[in-house]
Parts: C-alpha cells; structure tokens; sequence
C-alpha cells in the first residue's frame, strides 16, 4: 500500500454496488459497439474501464460462482448452472458471508445465479445469506417481459437507497435478467432497430437471419441501460455516488453461437467498469489483465479487510492508481457443464491463447451448449453438427484474434505450445483441479443433456444422461 490514498481508504469502509448484466460480453457501447447504451458510456468516461478482463468459466452459474467466492469452479463446487442441480460447496464462502462478518450490511435485488433458478430471489437471499431481499415479484412473467423486472428492480434499489437506515456500509447486488434471451419484442420505451441496418459481432456471420437475431440483443440492452441509469441517478442524488466502489460487470459472452459457453474470447471476455473513491484512473481505461477471480481480493484490499485463506484470484487495487500496472502475466477458465458435460480449461497471456479439451471421445461441438436462437438454426443449416473441436487448440492473438487458426501442430510455435501447456499443468496442480485425475461423475441431482443432442430444453427423457460417466 503505497499510495496516501490507500492509506485513507483503510479508514472507512465504503458501500459497494455491484451491477451485473446477463450473457453481454463487452458488447455494449465503452468497447466501441453501436449498442444502444449511453448511461453505462457515462459511467464509463467517469470510471476505470478494463480493456482486458475475463471470467473464469463464460456459463452463468459458474461465471458468478467463481467471481463471488474468489475461487475457480473446480474448486468452489459450482461446475454447471444452478437451476440444474448445481450448488456451491459451501455458502459461507460467499462474499456476501464474508462481508456480513465486517459489518456490512447485504442487500439483493434482482437476478442472482448461485442457488436455483436465476428469478427465484427470496429463496436464494435466504440460502446464499442476505440481510434482506427487495426484488420486486416477478411472478408469471415470461421470459420477454424479464426486462420490465430489470426496469421494475431499479425503482426498488431506488427506494432503498432513498430509505436506507443505520450507519453501517452496505454491499448491494443489483442483478438484470437484460441481455439474456428470449429478447423483448420492444426496446425501451417502444425503441426497435432496423437489421439492415446493424453489424452482429465477430465471430458471427453478416447473414440476414442473425441480424435480425441480433437486433433482439440491441432491444434488450436498451432495457439494460435504462434501468442502469435510474440506479446511477439515484446514487448522485443521494450523495452515494462519490463514496462508494461502484462494479458494473457481467458474466460472459453473449448467448450466440461461438459466444456463451466457448473458452474463445467472445466467450470468456467480459465488460468491467469500476468507480472507486479516490481513484486516480477514474476516466480512464487500462490495458493490463484482470480476471473475475481477482474481485473479491481487490474488494479486500480497496476496503482495508484481511483477504480469506481460501481465495484463489490476484488483487489488482493499484490499477486504480497506476495506467501501466500489469498485476498478472495469465488468464485461466473452465467448463465442466452447461446444459452437457464439456470439460475443457484454457489458459490466455496477452499475446497467446491455448484450449485444452478433455473429453477426447467427442470432440464435435455440444450443441446443446449453444441457447436455442434463429442463429443456432442458421448453423444448423449449415452443417453444425459436422463442426470438430481439435483436442488441443494454440492461437496467436496478436495475428488471429478470432481464434479460428489453430497452430498446435505447426513446429514453429513448439515452444510457445510446450510453455502454455506447462503453465496450465501447474496452474490445474496448484488448484487440484479434479479433472486432472478422470471425468466427473454425474450425480443424481443433475440435470444433463447428453452431448450428442440439439434442443437443450427437450421433453425427450433420451435426450439426458442417465447413468454415470465414466
């Protein structure tokens, strides 16, 4: 702690905001998309922007899990998504129990993705912790209308901040079902967006079916930033903006093919913009790497609290005062499950990117692990299902950003492939990844689609595991 600043935060703890989004990547306007997101864009140009942050596994639950405990998937028990059987191993490990034992009071509003079903939050307030649970009742909401509820919950947050009583500093996560599909009929206020008109992002085809399929994210993250500035507005209003750790981040790539669910960028790359007090990088952006698992330690240290044993993230608090910091030479991630088993880990550097899958008996794409879409379709249609996956894939970012030229067996980048697989080795050793000693058993409890099916939300009993894997 080098810093006068440092020192002084270490004084008070200060309240702490966390806003998280739904299946956007960095798809949103402060990357440089023609998103329809100026709020988030102010916030952005009044915060620090990190150009290179990662998720440690690009599908929901495990996403949330890993940012939320400080700890890879593999380690925290959340191998696939909740609503499908999987839990954490231990809930007091939660930031939220970590934080209610440093006085802090803890507030949910909205989606969470760590106990059941992502829209059953008095349920999973009681079981993952919080003190109190304001999410407005979302009952017999389609999955269309989910966005009102985002827009519904921000007028909760809202009143709370307006009606907030005691004087102890408090931790609320506000969660948007916005950008998660189905997609809205209507953005905000009535708004539509023309296809002819828009670019889908890479790796995604210019075809006309998944502009239009694009045009429904566009609809939803209208829905997103309007309910983001109703929460922001609020904030400057009551006084709370300037003196709080404010986190807008979200929790992979977008729910489109090669996205959601891939260990490629456009799956693992995800938005992270933060205001802390005091900052000097408050209007700036940063290049250095940060990964989800890095929150809770930086959380930590910008608060003054002794960081838990079990975290297994890298601080990265003196960014917020140094342009040029590197706090971290590699990225890891993970899949386990979706809606099937794919295990695959990976490991990035800022020039090379390497995929390991360990599931050598099926190396074809789980289509199942793709959301149903107009876009899923259009692949369909165009041979998905002949899609192969290599068993061990290198890519050179520097050339190849869209990670499609695979150069594991190419003799001039043996060495490059020979230290990304060591590094990978030593980090899956040091955090006893249980994938290193045989596949998972699927439990009981766990709902799995077998791999080789299309529709993950099938009626057809043969379309899941029924026995174990072995």
């Amino acid at each position: 702690m080098q810093y006068g600043i440092v020192e002084r935060r270490l004084k008070l703890k200060k309240n702490i905001i966390y806003i998280h989004t739904h299946d956007s990547g960095k798809v949103l306007s402060p990357y440089g998309y023609n998103v329809p997101t100026p709020s988030l864009q102010a916030f952005a140009e009044e915060s620090t922007l990190f150009r290179q942050a990662y998720c440690v596994g690009p599908t929901c639950s495990p996403s949330r899990a890993g940012l939320l405990t400080g700890m890879y998937p593999h380690s925290n028990g959340m191998y696939g998504l909740s609503q499908r059987g999987f839990s954490l191993h231990d809930y007091g490990q939660h930031l939220v129990n970590f934080l209610k034992a440093e006085d802090y009071y803890t507030v949910l509003c909205g989606i969470q993705h760590e106990v059941g079903k992502y829209t059953d939050h008095e349920e999973a307030a009681q079981i993952i912790g919080y003190d109190q649970n304001i999410s407005a009742d979302n009952t017999d909401m389609t999955e269309q209308e989910l966005v009102e509820w985002d827009y519904e919950n921000a007028h909760k947050v809202s009143e709370w901040l307006k009606n907030m009583e005691g004087d102890k500093p408090f931790f609320l996560s506000y969660g948007l079902f916005a950008t998660h599909r189905k997609f809205p009929e209507e953005g905000f206020q009535g708004q539509q967006f023309d296809s002819k008109y828009v670019m889908p992002p890479a790796p995604l085809p210019e075809d006309e079916a998944v502009r239009e399929d694009y045009v429904g994210y566009l609809r939803s993250a209208s829905w997103f930033d309007r309910s983001f500035e109703v929460v922001i507005d609020t904030l400057k209003a009551e006084g709370m903006y300037e003196g709080s750790i404010i986190i807008f981040t979200t929790d992979h790539g977008l729910a489109f093919p090669f996205g959601k669910c891939t260990l490629f960028d456009s799956g693992i790359g995800v938005s992270l913009i933060m205001r802390v007090p005091g900052s000097r990088m408050n209007g700036e952006s940063v290049e250095g790497m940060v990964s989800q698992i890095d929150i809770f330690p930086t959380l930590c240290e910008l608060i003054g609290v002794d960081r838990p044993s079990y975290l297994q993230g890298v601080s990265f608090a003196d960014m917020f005062q140094s342009k040029d910091l590197e706090t971290r030479e590699e990225v890891f991630a993970e899949i386990n499950y979706h809606t099937s088993y794919e295990p695959a880990r990976s490991i990035r550097t800022k020039r090379y990117k390497y995929i390991r899958f360990f599931d050598e008996d099926y190396l074809k794409v789980n289509r199942t692990n793709i959301d149903n879409s107009t876009s899923k379709t259009f692949y369909q249609q165009n041979d998905l299902e002949s899609v192969k996956k290599p068993k061990e894939g290198l890519y050179d970012l520097l050339y190849d950003k869209g990670e499609r030229n695979n150069l594991a067996d190419d003799p001039d980048y043996f060495e490059v492939l020979e230290d990304m697989r060591r590094r990978l080795d030593t980090y899956q050793k040091k955090t006893d990844d249980p994938i290193l000693t045989g596949h998972f058993d699927v439990r009981p409890e766990w709902k799995v689609n077998r791999k080789e099916t299309y529709n993950p939300s099938s009626k057809d009993p043969n379309d899941y595991e029924v026995s174990q894997i072995r």
